[in-house]
């Protein structure tokens, strides 16, 4: 799918309609301290067999990708909701 580099769209702090520029969502890095990774390395620790079953096949051919939107007038960033694609391009 292509998608525009420059979306007029609502802007929930302007209140108007303006002009967005578009990119890509990414997922950040995870913290290593966080409670959920120090919790599932705990349970991971030990002798044997890992903590949840392995997955064998996947159901899913694609993954949801999520635009993120800018406000160019006031910089408020905004993430439209994620579709299933198998490649998106952006200009």
């Amino acid at each position: 799918m292509k998608a525009p580099k420059e979306i007029n769209t609502y802007c929930p702090r302007c209140k108007v309609y303006t002009a967005h520029s578009v990119t890509l969502y990414k997922k950040g890095k995870e913290r290593k301290m966080a409670q959920g990774t120090r919790r599932y390395n705990r349970k991971k620790k030990g002798y044997g067999s890992s903590r949840k079953p392995v997955q064998k096949r996947t159901a899913k051919t694609t993954k949801k990708l999520s635009l993120k939107l800018k406000c160019k007038k006031c910089g408020y960033m905004n993430q439209r909701k994620g579709i299933r694609l198998k490649k998106l391009e952006i200009g």
